[in-house]
């Protein structure tokens, strides 16, 4: 990988040697494997410059023991990069690229502007046997890690393997959603700080839920009020999207 910022994230990683794969992977397994229409097919040709396989994190190449229960299976969490062409649809291909490997995946992918990191838990698809399915995906966004904020360079300071909790190789995958939502919340309140004690996690997790939801009916309030004529109505309007604004700063103080 030529991407400076894709290199720099696989470097903070702190990958062991014998994790260690550096495959590149055919963009037609690819589409192979994760595309169901040929949109998705064109938008893998088109869009992505690169893909490689860099790490297979296993109890035999890390030293932290495989995870399974009821849902899920995890026998190892495969550490992704793609070199992204500039026009590329990015969620898409994100999206496309976790639901294709079916393992857990650290998804590094990068464009001439930044890197953007992202997590995604499986579980075992319940009708299909040998199938899983993608739930949540969760993202930095798009960020240059050689020009990283202080918020931002706190993330990359904790995302090495070896500051992920080692009980099992859930725990590990959830250290880095744990840290990618330290970084949203980090953004929204200019100070970054993460846990990985369950019950933290999961209050910053419907804080920032919270926060999304309530900014986002806000703007549409805004919206609506710039178009209403009437002021009595302009005036509801403005009192609710003040009251949406201080619920959504109660939010910022949960996480």
């Amino acid at each position: 990988m030529t991407n400076p910022g894709l290199a720099a994230i696989i470097d903070v990683l702190g990958l062991p040697a014998d994790a260690r794969v550096n495959t590149r992977v055919p963009k037609k397994m690819l589409a192979e494997q994760g595309a169901p229409t040929a949109a998705d097919r064109r938008a893998i040709q088109d869009g992505i410059a690169e893909i490689s396989w860099i790490g297979a994190l296993k109890p035999n190449t890390i030293g932290v023991r495989h995870f399974a229960d009821e849902a899920r299976d995890y026998l190892e969490i495969a550490v992704i990069a793609a070199a992204f062409r500039q026009k590329a649809k990015l969620p898409r291909l994100v999206e496309l690229i976790h639901r294709a490997i079916p393992y857990p995946v650290l998804l590094v992918a990068g464009l001439e502007d930044g890197v953007a990191v992202s997590v995604a838990h499986k579980r075992r698809a319940q009708n299909e046997a040998g199938k899983v399915v993608v739930e949540e995906i969760v993202g930095t966004g798009i960020f240059d890690p050689l020009q990283a904020t202080a918020v931002e360079q706190a993330f990359l300071i904790n995302i090495a393997i070896a500051k992920q909790p080692s009980r099992d190789l859930f725990a590990l995958y959830e250290g880095w959603r744990v840290r990618i939502e330290s970084l949203a919340a980090a953004r929204l309140t200019g100070a970054y700080a993460y846990s990985d004690e369950v019950r933290v996690a999961e209050r910053r997790r419907a804080a920032l839920e919270a926060h999304e939801k309530l900014m986002r009916e806000a703007a549409l309030l805004r919206a609506k009020a710039a178009r209403e004529k009437q002021m009595n109505r302009r005036v509801e309007l403005n009192v609710e999207i003040h009251r949406l604004e201080a619920d959504a700063q109660k939010a910022l103080k949960e996480m």
